[in-house]
């Protein structure tokens, strides 16, 4: 798993896509963010956990597969595009951000962004479906940064949407700093949100009572 502290940001060599356009090879720069990285080991790349496959020095190759390339910004990567990187979390190692699985959920596109001075306030729209997941107070990864959330929609907004603030160290340390309005953005929603739904809809049902002789039901 990863925490959502980005350790450095890379840059995209190639991306060459399969012509069935269902996987396709991710070739970045690594930096150091590389040392110590073996074929096999998980790396977040813009919060997408991948494998990697190949090492040329500071280069790292990664296999992608089509629900990959459908469901996240990966595949619309181009040569010289900055990339958010993170290694995975090693056996006692601390939890900074929050719990990150590098499984995205869906698109996120921001709307709004705010200079504050000493800091910046972004609105992202997000589907529909994931809105209720997002909680104010509550943690998300954006591009694989782990971010709080400031504010959200309600639930019978127009459109759905969330807030985080970004202070100068994320600013300059990930590829948010950059981000333009109208820009697509991975979304990795609370994971423990999606757990606690999911065995909430196992829960029995209470079965009411029946009434006793002579009571209305």
């Amino acid at each position: 798993m990863f925490t959502g502290i980005i350790a450095e940001q890379g840059r995209v060599v190639s991306l060459e896509v399969a012509a069935d356009q269902d996987s396709a090879v991710l070739v970045f720069e690594a930096g150091s963010t590389s040392e110590g990285l073996t074929p096999g080991a998980s790396i977040a790349v813009n919060g997408v956990c991948l494998t990697a496959v190949g090492l040329d020095g500071g280069e790292v190759s990664v296999d992608v597969m089509g629900e990959s390339l459908r469901r996240t910004t990966i595949g619309a990567l181009a040569p010289g595009a900055p990339v958010n990187l993170e290694r995975c979390l090693p056996a006692g190692g601390r939890l900074d951000g929050h719990v990150v699985q590098g499984h995205v959920d869906g698109l996120g596109t921001l709307v709004e962004r705010e200079d504050l001075g000493a800091w910046h306030r972004m609105r992202f729209a997000l589907p529909r479906e994931l809105a209720r997941y997002a909680a104010e107070k509550g943690s998300i990864a954006v591009d694989g940064v782990s971010l709080t959330v400031t504010a959200v929609s309600g639930p019978g907004a127009e459109s759905a949407w969330f807030e985080v603030g970004l202070i100068p160290t994320t600013l300059s340390g990930t590829g948010l700093g950059t981000v333009a309005v109208g820009h697509a953005v991975n979304l990795e929603m609370d994971v423990l949100a999606k757990y606690t739904e999911r065995l909430l809809g196992f829960v029995p049902r209470a079965v009411p009572a029946a009434p006793a002789d002579g009571e209305l039901p």
